[in-house]
Protein backbone atom coordinates (compact mmCIF):
# COMPACT_ATOMS: atom_id res chain seq x y z
CA UNK A 1 0.00 0.00 0.00
CA UNK A 2 1.61 3.51 -1.14
CA UNK A 3 0.22 5.00 2.36
CA UNK A 4 -0.47 3.19 4.84
CA UNK A 5 -0.38 5.51 7.57
CA UNK A 6 -2.98 7.55 5.69
CA UNK A 7 -5.10 4.57 5.46
CA UNK A 8 -5.06 3.68 9.19
CA UNK A 9 -5.85 7.50 9.77
CA UNK A 10 -8.52 7.45 7.25
CA UNK A 11 -10.42 4.31 9.21
CA UNK A 12 -10.29 5.94 12.54
CA UNK A 13 -12.69 8.95 11.94
CA UNK A 14 -14.56 6.63 9.27
CA UNK A 15 -14.97 4.00 11.19
CA UNK A 16 -16.39 5.66 13.89
CA UNK A 17 -19.54 7.25 12.29
CA UNK A 18 -19.90 3.64 10.04
CA UNK A 19 -20.79 1.78 13.46
CA UNK A 20 -22.61 4.50 14.92
CA UNK A 21 -24.56 4.81 12.20
CA UNK A 22 -25.35 0.98 12.11
CA UNK A 23 -26.03 1.60 15.77
CA UNK A 24 -28.73 4.34 14.98
CA UNK A 25 -29.92 2.16 12.08
CA UNK A 26 -31.19 -0.16 14.48
CA UNK A 27 -33.82 2.23 16.06
CA UNK A 28 -35.49 2.76 12.61
CA UNK A 29 -39.24 1.85 13.80
CA UNK A 30 -38.43 2.32 17.38
CA UNK A 31 -37.93 5.92 18.02
CA UNK A 32 -40.46 6.93 21.34
CA UNK A 33 -42.26 9.27 18.30
CA UNK A 34 -41.92 9.24 14.72
CA UNK A 35 -40.82 12.69 14.36
CA UNK A 36 -37.52 11.82 16.18
CA UNK A 37 -37.41 8.23 14.83
CA UNK A 38 -36.76 9.68 11.33
CA UNK A 39 -34.10 12.21 12.76
CA UNK A 40 -31.93 9.67 14.03
CA UNK A 41 -32.46 7.60 10.84
CA UNK A 42 -31.65 10.38 8.88
CA UNK A 43 -28.60 11.43 11.04
CA UNK A 44 -27.72 7.87 10.33
CA UNK A 45 -27.96 8.06 6.58
CA UNK A 46 -25.54 11.60 7.37
CA UNK A 47 -22.89 8.94 8.85
CA UNK A 48 -23.24 6.77 6.42
CA UNK A 49 -22.69 9.30 3.42
CA UNK A 50 -19.93 10.72 5.31
CA UNK A 51 -18.54 7.02 5.50
CA UNK A 52 -18.72 6.35 1.73
CA UNK A 53 -16.41 9.21 0.83
CA UNK A 54 -13.74 8.05 3.34
CA UNK A 55 -13.89 4.80 2.49
CA UNK A 56 -14.28 5.26 -1.39
CA UNK A 57 -10.62 7.47 -0.33
CA UNK A 58 -9.21 4.47 1.67
CA UNK A 59 -10.00 1.84 -1.07
CA UNK A 60 -7.91 4.07 -4.19
CA UNK A 61 -5.13 3.83 -1.31
CA UNK A 62 -5.67 0.12 -0.93
CA UNK A 63 -5.08 -0.87 -4.86
CA UNK A 64 -5.50 -4.72 -5.84
CA UNK A 65 -9.03 -3.37 -7.03
CA UNK A 66 -10.81 -2.77 -3.79
CA UNK A 67 -14.10 -0.76 -3.51
CA UNK A 68 -15.84 1.73 -0.30
CA UNK A 69 -17.57 -1.96 -0.22
CA UNK A 70 -14.48 -3.83 0.52
CA UNK A 71 -13.37 -1.74 3.18
CA UNK A 72 -16.57 -1.36 5.27
CA UNK A 73 -17.60 -4.98 4.69
CA UNK A 74 -15.36 -7.10 4.88
CA UNK A 75 -12.48 -6.38 7.64
CA UNK A 76 -12.51 -8.44 10.46
CA UNK A 77 -12.78 -7.09 13.92
CA UNK A 78 -9.62 -6.23 14.87
CA UNK A 79 -8.99 -4.00 11.85
CA UNK A 80 -11.88 -1.76 12.69
CA UNK A 81 -10.43 1.85 14.31
CA UNK A 82 -13.56 3.13 15.63
CA UNK A 83 -13.87 4.73 19.55
CA UNK A 84 -15.87 1.74 21.65
CA UNK A 85 -17.82 4.62 22.72
CA UNK A 86 -20.05 4.01 19.44
CA UNK A 87 -20.21 0.66 19.47
CA UNK A 88 -21.94 0.46 23.26
CA UNK A 89 -25.42 -0.71 22.90
CA UNK A 90 -29.25 1.36 22.56
CA UNK A 91 -30.00 0.53 25.87
CA UNK A 92 -32.93 3.14 26.37
CA UNK A 93 -33.47 6.36 24.87
CA UNK A 94 -31.01 8.64 27.34
CA UNK A 95 -28.41 5.73 26.21
CA UNK A 96 -29.09 7.00 22.54
CA UNK A 97 -28.80 10.59 23.34
CA UNK A 98 -25.60 10.33 25.90
CA UNK A 99 -23.68 8.28 23.49
CA UNK A 100 -24.94 10.84 20.64
CA UNK A 101 -23.78 14.41 22.13
CA UNK A 102 -20.62 13.29 23.67
CA UNK A 103 -19.55 11.95 20.13
CA UNK A 104 -21.21 15.15 18.03
CA UNK A 105 -19.44 17.60 20.19
CA UNK A 106 -16.10 16.12 19.53
CA UNK A 107 -17.02 15.20 15.77
CA UNK A 108 -17.88 18.96 15.09
CA UNK A 109 -14.31 19.90 16.33
CA UNK A 110 -12.84 17.26 14.73
CA UNK A 111 -14.23 18.34 10.81
CA UNK A 112 -13.64 21.76 11.91
CA UNK A 113 -9.92 21.23 12.11
CA UNK A 114 -9.87 18.66 9.32
CA UNK A 115 -11.37 21.60 7.06
CA UNK A 116 -7.68 22.70 7.06
CA UNK A 117 -6.04 19.30 6.37
CA UNK A 118 -3.29 19.45 3.77
CA UNK A 119 -4.70 16.54 2.48
CA UNK A 120 -7.73 18.20 -0.36
CA UNK A 121 -9.74 15.04 -0.28
CA UNK A 122 -10.27 14.97 3.79
CA UNK A 123 -10.44 18.22 3.45
CA UNK A 124 -13.14 18.39 0.81
CA UNK A 125 -15.11 15.97 3.23
CA UNK A 126 -15.19 17.84 5.78
CA UNK A 127 -16.22 20.79 4.31
CA UNK A 128 -19.23 19.15 2.81
CA UNK A 129 -20.25 16.80 6.06
CA UNK A 130 -19.70 20.19 9.10
CA UNK A 131 -22.77 21.33 8.14
CA UNK A 132 -24.72 17.90 8.96
CA UNK A 133 -22.63 17.46 11.61
CA UNK A 134 -23.61 20.65 13.13
CA UNK A 135 -27.15 19.53 12.92
CA UNK A 136 -26.27 16.45 14.88
CA UNK A 137 -24.78 18.61 17.32
CA UNK A 138 -27.65 20.45 18.44
CA UNK A 139 -30.34 17.54 17.90
CA UNK A 140 -28.76 15.62 20.53
CA UNK A 141 -27.78 18.28 22.29
CA UNK A 142 -31.24 19.91 22.66
CA UNK A 143 -32.52 16.32 23.61
CA UNK A 144 -30.37 16.66 26.72
CA UNK A 145 -31.46 19.50 27.55
CA UNK A 146 -34.73 18.39 27.51
CA UNK A 147 -34.65 14.77 29.27
CA UNK A 148 -32.01 16.18 31.88
CA UNK A 149 -34.65 18.91 33.04
CA UNK A 150 -37.45 17.30 32.30
CA UNK A 151 -39.67 14.99 34.33
CA UNK A 152 -37.71 13.40 38.03
CA UNK A 153 -37.72 9.67 35.66
CA UNK A 154 -36.27 11.34 32.23
CA UNK A 155 -33.79 13.42 34.65
CA UNK A 156 -32.65 10.45 36.50
CA UNK A 157 -32.08 8.00 33.11
CA UNK A 158 -30.27 10.73 31.65
CA UNK A 159 -27.56 10.87 34.61
CA UNK A 160 -27.59 7.36 34.30
CA UNK A 161 -26.67 7.51 30.42
CA UNK A 162 -24.28 9.87 31.32
CA UNK A 163 -22.12 8.26 33.90
CA UNK A 164 -22.60 5.55 32.14
CA UNK A 165 -20.61 6.66 29.02
CA UNK A 166 -18.02 9.29 31.14
CA UNK A 167 -15.55 6.87 31.11
CA UNK A 168 -15.26 6.26 27.16
CA UNK A 169 -15.30 9.74 26.14
CA UNK A 170 -10.67 9.68 26.96
CA UNK A 171 -10.87 7.46 23.97
CA UNK A 172 -11.26 9.91 21.94
CA UNK A 173 -8.29 12.13 22.46
CA UNK A 174 -5.94 9.20 22.11
CA UNK A 175 -3.61 9.35 18.96
CA UNK A 176 -1.86 6.17 17.17
CA UNK A 177 1.07 6.00 16.08
CA UNK A 178 -0.13 6.77 12.23
CA UNK A 179 -1.99 9.71 13.57
CA UNK A 180 0.97 11.34 15.05
CA UNK A 181 2.88 10.75 12.02
CA UNK A 182 0.00 12.22 10.00
CA UNK A 183 -0.83 15.02 12.13
CA UNK A 184 3.42 15.55 11.56
CA UNK A 185 2.97 16.02 7.98
CA UNK A 186 -0.23 18.17 8.55
CA UNK A 187 -2.59 15.97 7.34
CA UNK A 188 -4.19 14.53 10.57
CA UNK A 189 -5.82 17.06 12.90
CA UNK A 190 -4.04 16.93 16.46
CA UNK A 191 -6.81 16.49 18.70
CA UNK A 192 -5.25 17.23 21.77
CA UNK A 193 -6.07 20.83 20.76
CA UNK A 194 -9.03 20.96 21.62
CA UNK A 195 -10.10 18.59 24.10
CA UNK A 196 -10.20 21.24 26.46
CA UNK A 197 -12.42 22.83 24.81
CA UNK A 198 -14.62 19.70 24.03
CA UNK A 199 -15.09 18.79 27.93
CA UNK A 200 -15.73 22.63 28.52
CA UNK A 201 -18.32 22.56 26.67
CA UNK A 202 -20.02 19.15 27.43
CA UNK A 203 -19.80 20.23 30.76
CA UNK A 204 -21.65 23.70 30.29
CA UNK A 205 -24.04 21.90 28.69
CA UNK A 206 -24.67 19.18 31.18
CA UNK A 207 -25.16 21.72 33.83
CA UNK A 208 -27.39 23.50 31.37
CA UNK A 209 -29.52 20.05 31.42
CA UNK A 210 -29.30 20.45 35.42
CA UNK A 211 -26.53 17.12 35.25
CA UNK A 212 -23.90 16.48 37.56
CA UNK A 213 -20.45 15.89 35.73
CA UNK A 214 -19.16 12.58 36.57
CA UNK A 215 -15.69 12.63 38.33
CA UNK A 216 -15.24 9.19 37.04
CA UNK A 217 -11.34 9.00 36.42
CA UNK A 218 -10.97 5.66 34.91
CA UNK A 219 -11.05 5.58 31.03
CA UNK A 220 -11.94 2.26 28.87
CA UNK A 221 -10.23 2.95 25.84
CA UNK A 222 -8.85 -0.42 23.40
CA UNK A 223 -11.25 0.50 19.55
CA UNK A 224 -8.65 2.55 18.17
CA UNK A 225 -5.86 0.10 18.65
CA UNK A 226 -8.82 -2.70 17.12
CA UNK A 227 -9.98 -4.09 20.71
CA UNK A 228 -13.08 -3.99 20.91
CA UNK A 229 -15.88 -4.58 23.11
CA UNK A 230 -18.23 -7.62 23.49
CA UNK A 231 -21.22 -5.73 21.17
CA UNK A 232 -18.51 -5.47 18.30
CA UNK A 233 -19.14 -8.83 16.55
CA UNK A 234 -22.78 -9.04 16.90
CA UNK A 235 -22.82 -5.45 14.89
CA UNK A 236 -20.88 -6.94 12.48
CA UNK A 237 -22.65 -9.94 12.00
CA UNK A 238 -25.28 -8.04 10.87
CA UNK A 239 -23.58 -5.55 8.84
CA UNK A 240 -22.01 -7.85 7.03
CA UNK A 241 -23.90 -10.53 6.75
CA UNK A 242 -25.14 -10.17 2.59
CA UNK A 243 -21.19 -9.37 1.60
CA UNK A 244 -20.01 -12.63 3.17
CA UNK A 245 -23.26 -15.06 2.51
CA UNK A 246 -23.74 -13.45 -1.14
CA UNK A 247 -19.88 -12.57 -2.21
CA UNK A 248 -19.49 -10.35 -4.64
CA UNK A 249 -23.38 -9.31 -5.00
CA UNK A 250 -24.12 -5.76 -6.77
CA UNK A 251 -27.47 -4.17 -6.63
Amino acid sequence: MKNQDLYIYILGIADNSLILGQRLGELCGHGPSLETDIALTNIALDLFGQTRSYYRYAASLAGEGKTEDDVAMLRIERDYRNVLLVEQPNTHFGHVIARQYLFDVFHFQLMTALVDSNDETLAAVAAKGIKEVGYHKRFSGDWLKRLGDGTGESHEKMQEAIDHFWPYIAELFDTTESDERMIESGVGVDVATFRESYYSEVTDQLKEATLTVPENPYSKKGGKQGVHSEHMGYILTELQYMQRTYPNLTW
